[in-house]
Protein backbone atom coordinates (compact mmCIF):
# COMPACT_ATOMS: atom_id res chain seq x y z
CA UNK A 1 0.00 0.00 0.00
CA UNK A 2 1.34 3.12 -0.94
CA UNK A 3 2.13 5.79 1.88
CA UNK A 4 1.29 9.60 2.28
CA UNK A 5 3.49 11.43 -0.31
CA UNK A 6 6.21 13.09 1.35
CA UNK A 7 8.92 15.79 0.64
CA UNK A 8 11.25 12.78 -0.59
CA UNK A 9 8.69 11.47 -2.85
CA UNK A 10 7.48 14.94 -4.61
CA UNK A 11 11.26 15.21 -5.43
CA UNK A 12 11.60 12.38 -6.84
CA UNK A 13 8.51 12.46 -9.03
CA UNK A 14 10.07 15.53 -10.49
CA UNK A 15 13.39 14.15 -10.99
CA UNK A 16 11.32 11.42 -12.85
CA UNK A 17 9.45 13.47 -14.63
CA UNK A 18 12.81 15.51 -15.77
CA UNK A 19 14.05 11.94 -17.54
CA UNK A 20 11.47 11.64 -19.43
CA UNK A 21 10.94 14.96 -20.98
CA UNK A 22 14.44 14.74 -22.39
CA UNK A 23 14.64 10.42 -22.69
CA UNK A 24 12.60 7.83 -23.99
CA UNK A 25 13.46 5.49 -21.39
CA UNK A 26 12.88 1.45 -22.33
CA UNK A 27 10.29 0.63 -19.86
CA UNK A 28 8.77 2.88 -16.79
CA UNK A 29 10.76 0.17 -14.50
CA UNK A 30 14.14 1.85 -16.05
CA UNK A 31 13.19 5.39 -15.36
CA UNK A 32 12.12 4.54 -12.18
CA UNK A 33 15.62 2.60 -11.59
CA UNK A 34 17.36 5.62 -13.26
CA UNK A 35 15.81 8.24 -11.10
CA UNK A 36 16.25 6.28 -7.67
CA UNK A 37 19.97 5.55 -8.60
CA UNK A 38 20.80 9.87 -9.74
CA UNK A 39 19.47 9.94 -6.00
CA UNK A 40 21.65 7.50 -4.20
CA UNK A 41 24.77 9.34 -5.37
CA UNK A 42 23.65 11.98 -3.10
CA UNK A 43 24.07 10.11 -0.22
CA UNK A 44 27.07 8.12 -1.09
CA UNK A 45 28.84 8.23 2.55
CA UNK A 46 26.27 6.27 3.42
CA UNK A 47 26.71 2.85 0.90
CA UNK A 48 28.71 0.25 1.83
CA UNK A 49 28.23 -0.94 -2.10
CA UNK A 50 28.64 1.89 -5.28
CA UNK A 51 26.02 0.75 -7.92
CA UNK A 52 27.31 0.93 -11.80
CA UNK A 53 24.78 2.76 -13.95
CA UNK A 54 25.33 1.16 -17.37
CA UNK A 55 23.44 3.09 -20.45
CA UNK A 56 24.15 0.16 -23.33
CA UNK A 57 22.79 0.50 -27.17
CA UNK A 58 23.07 -2.19 -29.99
CA UNK A 59 23.77 1.43 -32.61
CA UNK A 60 24.23 4.87 -32.36
CA UNK A 61 21.79 7.26 -31.94
CA UNK A 62 19.57 5.47 -29.16
CA UNK A 63 19.39 8.54 -26.69
CA UNK A 64 22.31 6.82 -23.63
CA UNK A 65 24.54 10.32 -25.05
CA UNK A 66 21.00 12.22 -24.08
CA UNK A 67 20.53 10.45 -20.58
CA UNK A 68 23.87 10.75 -19.07
CA UNK A 69 23.30 14.46 -19.83
CA UNK A 70 20.73 14.34 -17.64
CA UNK A 71 22.47 12.06 -15.03
CA UNK A 72 24.85 14.76 -15.11
CA UNK A 73 22.72 17.61 -14.64
CA UNK A 74 21.19 15.95 -11.66
CA UNK A 75 23.41 13.30 -9.97
CA UNK A 76 26.10 14.97 -6.90
CA UNK A 77 29.20 16.42 -8.01
CA UNK A 78 29.91 15.04 -11.27
CA UNK A 79 33.22 13.91 -12.88
CA UNK A 80 33.73 13.34 -16.37
CA UNK A 81 36.32 10.78 -17.21
CA UNK A 82 36.37 11.41 -21.14
CA UNK A 83 39.94 12.15 -21.78
CA UNK A 84 40.73 12.10 -18.07
CA UNK A 85 44.15 10.95 -17.10
CA UNK A 86 43.75 7.48 -14.44
CA UNK A 87 45.87 9.54 -12.31
CA UNK A 88 43.61 12.47 -12.04
CA UNK A 89 40.79 10.30 -11.86
CA UNK A 90 42.01 8.40 -8.85
CA UNK A 91 43.62 11.58 -7.11
CA UNK A 92 39.55 13.02 -7.62
CA UNK A 93 37.95 9.97 -5.22
CA UNK A 94 37.84 11.03 -1.74
CA UNK A 95 35.90 9.98 1.26
CA UNK A 96 33.24 12.09 -0.12
CA UNK A 97 33.30 10.97 -3.88
CA UNK A 98 32.24 12.34 -6.93
CA UNK A 99 29.67 11.07 -9.60
CA UNK A 100 31.95 9.06 -12.26
CA UNK A 101 30.74 9.77 -16.01
CA UNK A 102 31.84 7.97 -18.87
CA UNK A 103 30.67 8.04 -22.24
CA UNK A 104 32.03 5.28 -25.09
CA UNK A 105 32.64 3.89 -21.88
CA UNK A 106 32.96 0.35 -24.90
CA UNK A 107 36.33 2.50 -25.56
CA UNK A 108 37.85 1.42 -22.29
CA UNK A 109 37.48 -2.48 -22.47
CA UNK A 110 38.88 -5.26 -24.69
CA UNK A 111 41.86 -6.09 -26.53
CA UNK A 112 42.19 -2.50 -28.25
CA UNK A 113 41.44 -0.58 -25.06
CA UNK A 114 45.28 0.03 -24.47
CA UNK A 115 46.29 2.14 -21.80
CA UNK A 116 43.28 2.17 -19.75
CA UNK A 117 44.18 -0.61 -17.46
CA UNK A 118 44.60 1.39 -13.88
CA UNK A 119 40.55 2.92 -15.22
CA UNK A 120 39.25 -0.76 -15.74
CA UNK A 121 41.05 -1.55 -12.81
CA UNK A 122 39.28 1.08 -10.73
CA UNK A 123 35.81 0.60 -11.83
CA UNK A 124 35.61 -2.89 -10.73
CA UNK A 125 37.32 -2.46 -7.46
CA UNK A 126 35.47 0.87 -6.67
CA UNK A 127 31.99 -0.66 -6.10
CA UNK A 128 32.61 -2.23 -2.64
CA UNK A 129 34.55 -0.33 0.27
CA UNK A 130 37.56 -0.76 1.27
CA UNK A 131 39.11 -1.81 -1.81
CA UNK A 132 41.77 1.03 -1.89
CA UNK A 133 44.90 1.07 -4.95
CA UNK A 134 48.42 0.91 -3.73
CA UNK A 135 50.79 3.31 -5.41
CA UNK A 136 54.63 3.26 -4.09
CA UNK A 137 55.48 6.57 -4.05
CA UNK A 138 59.27 6.94 -4.63
CA UNK A 139 59.50 10.54 -3.34
CA UNK A 140 58.52 9.31 -0.04
CA UNK A 141 59.42 5.94 -0.48
CA UNK A 142 56.20 5.05 1.11
CA UNK A 143 53.10 2.95 -0.06
CA UNK A 144 50.21 4.94 -0.47
CA UNK A 145 46.77 3.49 0.10
CA UNK A 146 44.22 5.58 -3.11
CA UNK A 147 40.78 5.13 -2.32
CA UNK A 148 38.54 3.69 -4.64
CA UNK A 149 34.95 3.92 -4.00
CA UNK A 150 32.63 5.81 -6.60
CA UNK A 151 29.57 5.52 -8.12
CA UNK A 152 29.88 5.50 -11.87
CA UNK A 153 27.31 5.59 -15.07
CA UNK A 154 29.31 4.30 -18.09
CA UNK A 155 27.82 4.60 -21.71
CA UNK A 156 28.15 2.77 -24.86
CA UNK A 157 27.51 0.71 -27.70
CA UNK A 158 27.32 -3.26 -26.45
CA UNK A 159 27.72 -5.15 -23.46
CA UNK A 160 30.20 -4.38 -21.27
CA UNK A 161 32.45 -6.56 -19.01
CA UNK A 162 30.79 -8.87 -16.76
CA UNK A 163 32.65 -7.66 -14.34
CA UNK A 164 30.86 -4.47 -14.43
CA UNK A 165 27.32 -5.40 -15.51
CA UNK A 166 27.28 -7.69 -12.36
CA UNK A 167 27.71 -5.29 -10.19
CA UNK A 168 25.57 -2.60 -12.40
CA UNK A 169 21.71 -1.18 -12.85
CA UNK A 170 21.92 -2.20 -16.73
CA UNK A 171 19.67 0.17 -18.64
CA UNK A 172 19.09 -0.76 -22.24
CA UNK A 173 18.27 2.22 -24.49
CA UNK A 174 16.50 1.63 -27.77
CA UNK A 175 16.53 4.06 -30.51
CA UNK A 176 12.79 5.87 -30.86
CA UNK A 177 9.83 4.94 -32.40
CA UNK A 178 7.90 6.94 -35.00
CA UNK A 179 5.95 9.11 -32.70
CA UNK A 180 7.91 8.68 -30.14
CA UNK A 181 9.06 12.48 -29.34
CA UNK A 182 11.27 14.39 -26.37
CA UNK A 183 11.96 17.84 -25.42
CA UNK A 184 15.07 19.16 -26.45
CA UNK A 185 17.71 19.59 -23.94
CA UNK A 186 19.78 22.75 -24.12
CA UNK A 187 22.92 22.99 -21.81
CA UNK A 188 22.56 26.87 -21.43
CA UNK A 189 19.00 26.92 -20.52
CA UNK A 190 17.83 23.34 -18.75
CA UNK A 191 20.68 22.60 -17.08
CA UNK A 192 20.40 25.14 -14.23
CA UNK A 193 17.01 23.89 -13.27
CA UNK A 194 18.62 20.34 -13.22
CA UNK A 195 21.25 21.32 -10.58
CA UNK A 196 18.73 23.20 -8.61
CA UNK A 197 16.99 19.42 -8.16
CA UNK A 198 20.22 18.56 -7.83
CA UNK A 199 21.03 20.33 -4.91
CA UNK A 200 17.58 19.62 -3.55
CA UNK A 201 17.75 16.28 -3.38
CA UNK A 202 21.44 16.45 -1.69
CA UNK A 203 19.75 18.59 1.20
CA UNK A 204 17.11 15.87 2.00
CA UNK A 205 19.57 12.75 1.57
CA UNK A 206 22.13 14.42 3.63
CA UNK A 207 19.89 15.52 6.65
CA UNK A 208 19.34 11.79 7.01
CA UNK A 209 23.13 10.50 6.39
CA UNK A 210 23.20 8.52 9.89
CA UNK A 211 19.34 7.19 8.88
CA UNK A 212 20.37 5.59 5.63
CA UNK A 213 23.42 4.27 6.69
CA UNK A 214 21.80 2.15 9.00
CA UNK A 215 19.04 1.25 6.77
CA UNK A 216 18.85 -2.97 5.96
CA UNK A 217 15.70 -2.54 3.57
CA UNK A 218 13.83 -5.94 2.83
CA UNK A 219 15.04 -6.92 -0.84
CA UNK A 220 13.75 -8.82 -3.28
CA UNK A 221 16.81 -10.21 -4.92
CA UNK A 222 20.11 -11.83 -3.19
CA UNK A 223 23.99 -11.94 -3.29
CA UNK A 224 25.57 -9.23 -5.44
CA UNK A 225 22.18 -8.18 -6.97
CA UNK A 226 21.00 -7.38 -3.34
CA UNK A 227 24.51 -5.33 -2.62
CA UNK A 228 23.79 -3.47 -5.90
CA UNK A 229 20.59 -2.55 -5.57
CA UNK A 230 20.28 -1.77 -1.54
CA UNK A 231 21.36 1.88 -2.00
CA UNK A 232 18.55 2.55 -4.38
CA UNK A 233 15.67 0.25 -1.90
CA UNK A 234 17.08 2.30 0.85
CA UNK A 235 16.55 5.74 -0.83
CA UNK A 236 12.85 4.43 -2.06
CA UNK A 237 11.92 3.60 1.22
CA UNK A 238 13.50 6.57 2.31
CA UNK A 239 10.82 8.65 0.36
CA UNK A 240 7.62 6.60 0.79
CA UNK A 241 4.90 7.28 -1.30
CA UNK A 242 5.04 4.90 -4.33
CA UNK A 243 8.56 4.50 -4.25
CA UNK A 244 9.03 1.72 -2.47
CA UNK A 245 6.72 0.00 -4.65
CA UNK A 246 8.19 1.31 -7.57
CA UNK A 247 11.77 0.35 -6.75
CA UNK A 248 11.29 -2.78 -5.75
CA UNK A 249 9.53 -3.71 -8.85
CA UNK A 250 12.14 -2.13 -10.73
CA UNK A 251 14.40 -4.02 -9.04
CA UNK A 252 12.45 -7.42 -10.60
CA UNK A 253 11.86 -6.24 -13.93
CA UNK A 254 16.01 -4.97 -14.92
CA UNK A 255 17.57 -8.05 -12.84
CA UNK A 256 14.89 -10.62 -14.77
CA UNK A 257 16.10 -8.41 -18.02
CA UNK A 258 19.62 -9.16 -17.59
CA UNK A 259 18.75 -12.89 -16.87
CA UNK A 260 16.81 -13.03 -19.99
CA UNK A 261 19.40 -11.21 -22.24
CA UNK A 262 22.27 -13.87 -21.65
CA UNK A 263 24.37 -12.35 -18.90
CA UNK A 264 26.54 -14.75 -18.37
CA UNK A 265 30.17 -14.86 -18.37
CA UNK A 266 32.11 -16.43 -21.56
CA UNK A 267 33.10 -20.11 -19.39
CA UNK A 268 29.70 -20.35 -18.00
CA UNK A 269 28.77 -20.35 -21.70
CA UNK A 270 31.63 -22.76 -22.62
CA UNK A 271 30.07 -25.00 -19.50
CA UNK A 272 26.84 -25.52 -21.13
CA UNK A 273 28.01 -25.60 -24.82
CA UNK A 274 29.85 -28.73 -23.09
CA UNK A 275 27.10 -29.93 -22.39
CA UNK A 276 25.26 -29.68 -26.05
CA UNK A 277 28.68 -31.21 -27.13
CA UNK A 278 28.36 -34.45 -24.94
CA UNK A 279 24.91 -35.30 -25.89
CA UNK A 280 24.65 -38.77 -24.11
CA UNK A 281 28.35 -39.47 -24.94
CA UNK A 282 29.78 -40.70 -21.77
CA UNK A 283 33.38 -39.43 -22.85
CA UNK A 284 34.92 -37.35 -25.87
CA UNK A 285 38.48 -37.15 -26.83
CA UNK A 286 39.99 -33.70 -26.90
CA UNK A 287 39.87 -33.44 -30.44
CA UNK A 288 36.35 -34.12 -30.62
CA UNK A 289 34.75 -31.95 -27.89
CA UNK A 290 36.79 -29.25 -29.34
CA UNK A 291 35.46 -30.08 -33.10
CA UNK A 292 32.11 -30.22 -31.82
CA UNK A 293 32.48 -26.76 -30.02
CA UNK A 294 33.83 -24.66 -32.94
CA UNK A 295 30.84 -26.43 -35.11
CA UNK A 296 28.37 -24.09 -33.94
CA UNK A 297 28.25 -21.13 -36.21
CA UNK A 298 26.44 -19.01 -33.39
CA UNK A 299 29.01 -19.93 -30.41
CA UNK A 300 32.15 -18.05 -30.37
CA UNK A 301 34.68 -21.03 -29.77
CA UNK A 302 35.85 -20.77 -33.62
CA UNK A 303 37.72 -17.28 -33.61
CA UNK A 304 38.32 -17.61 -29.76
CA UNK A 305 41.99 -15.85 -30.23
CA UNK A 306 43.68 -16.44 -33.53
CA UNK A 307 43.82 -20.09 -34.00
CA UNK A 308 39.80 -20.82 -32.19
CA UNK A 309 39.44 -22.30 -28.80
CA UNK A 310 42.33 -25.05 -28.14
CA UNK A 311 42.86 -27.79 -25.92
CA UNK A 312 44.94 -25.76 -23.79
CA UNK A 313 42.61 -23.07 -23.48
CA UNK A 314 39.86 -25.34 -22.92
CA UNK A 315 41.93 -26.81 -20.09
CA UNK A 316 42.70 -24.15 -18.39
CA UNK A 317 38.80 -22.91 -18.50
CA UNK A 318 37.62 -26.14 -16.90
CA UNK A 319 40.60 -26.77 -14.57
CA UNK A 320 38.91 -23.78 -12.46
CA UNK A 321 35.70 -25.79 -12.31
CA UNK A 322 37.88 -28.86 -11.02
CA UNK A 323 37.51 -30.37 -14.61
CA UNK A 324 40.44 -32.06 -15.90
CA UNK A 325 41.74 -34.59 -18.84
CA UNK A 326 42.63 -37.68 -18.26
CA UNK A 327 44.10 -40.27 -20.96
CA UNK A 328 41.15 -42.65 -21.67
CA UNK A 329 40.87 -45.77 -23.45
CA UNK A 330 37.67 -46.16 -25.38
CA UNK A 331 35.39 -49.54 -26.10
CA UNK A 332 36.96 -49.47 -29.32
CA UNK A 333 40.41 -49.91 -28.37
CA UNK A 334 40.98 -46.76 -29.12
CA UNK A 335 42.93 -43.99 -26.14
CA UNK A 336 43.00 -40.65 -26.36
CA UNK A 337 43.41 -37.59 -24.10
CA UNK A 338 39.65 -36.61 -23.38
CA UNK A 339 37.30 -35.44 -20.86
CA UNK A 340 34.69 -37.33 -19.29
CA UNK A 341 31.11 -36.29 -18.72
CA UNK A 342 30.31 -37.34 -15.25
CA UNK A 343 33.21 -34.97 -14.36
CA UNK A 344 30.67 -31.95 -15.74
CA UNK A 345 27.63 -32.89 -13.44
CA UNK A 346 28.66 -30.83 -10.47
CA UNK A 347 29.56 -28.07 -12.30
CA UNK A 348 26.69 -27.81 -14.77
CA UNK A 349 24.20 -28.55 -11.72
CA UNK A 350 25.83 -25.83 -9.97
CA UNK A 351 26.94 -23.02 -12.73
CA UNK A 352 24.37 -23.86 -16.01
CA UNK A 353 21.67 -26.05 -14.63
CA UNK A 354 19.37 -26.73 -17.25
CA UNK A 355 15.74 -25.46 -17.14
CA UNK A 356 14.41 -29.32 -16.47
CA UNK A 357 15.31 -30.55 -13.32
CA UNK A 358 17.57 -32.93 -12.95
CA UNK A 359 17.52 -36.50 -12.14
CA UNK A 360 18.54 -37.26 -8.35
CA UNK A 361 20.15 -39.82 -9.61
CA UNK A 362 23.27 -38.23 -12.03
CA UNK A 363 24.20 -41.56 -13.56
CA UNK A 364 21.00 -41.84 -15.23
CA UNK A 365 21.78 -39.66 -17.86
CA UNK A 366 24.89 -42.40 -18.41
CA UNK A 367 23.70 -44.83 -20.84
CA UNK A 368 24.58 -48.60 -20.19
CA UNK A 369 26.99 -50.77 -21.09
CA UNK A 370 26.26 -53.80 -22.99
CA UNK A 371 24.28 -56.07 -20.57
CA UNK A 372 22.46 -53.63 -19.03
CA UNK A 373 25.86 -52.87 -16.42
CA UNK A 374 26.33 -49.62 -15.13
CA UNK A 375 29.70 -48.54 -14.55
CA UNK A 376 31.48 -45.33 -12.56
CA UNK A 377 33.36 -44.60 -15.66
CA UNK A 378 31.94 -46.13 -18.70
CA UNK A 379 32.58 -47.26 -22.05
CA UNK A 380 36.11 -45.81 -20.93
CA UNK A 381 38.92 -47.31 -19.04
CA UNK A 382 41.70 -44.57 -17.53
CA UNK A 383 44.94 -46.15 -19.42
CA UNK A 384 47.48 -47.56 -16.26
CA UNK A 385 44.23 -47.76 -13.97
CA UNK A 386 41.53 -49.36 -13.19
CA UNK A 387 38.36 -47.97 -11.90
CA UNK A 388 37.69 -43.82 -11.88
CA UNK A 389 39.79 -41.21 -13.07
CA UNK A 390 41.34 -40.19 -9.49
CA UNK A 391 44.60 -39.07 -10.96
CA UNK A 392 43.85 -36.98 -14.01
CA UNK A 393 46.03 -35.17 -16.00
CA UNK A 394 45.42 -31.61 -17.49
CA UNK A 395 44.36 -30.55 -21.28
Amino acid sequence: MNQPITHGATLLDALLAALTRYVILPTPQAAHAVALWIAATHAQPAWPHAPRLVIRAPEKRCGKSRLLDIVEATCHEPFITVNSSSAAVYRSITDDPPTLLVDEADTIFGPKADGNEDLRGLLNAGHQRNRPAKRYDANTGRVESIPTFAMAALAGIGAMPDTIEDRAVVVRMRRRAPGETVAPYRHRRDRPPLRQLAADLRTWLRADLATLEQAEPAMPVEDRAADTWEPLIAVADHAAGHWPDRGRAAVLALTADADDNGQTSTRVRLLTDCRTAFGNDPALPTATLLDRLKADPEAPWADYGPAGLTAMKLGTVLREYDIRSANIRFTDGSQAKGYQRADFLDAWARYCPASKAPDTDQTSEIPLFEGGSRPSRPSLVIAGQSGTASNRGTA
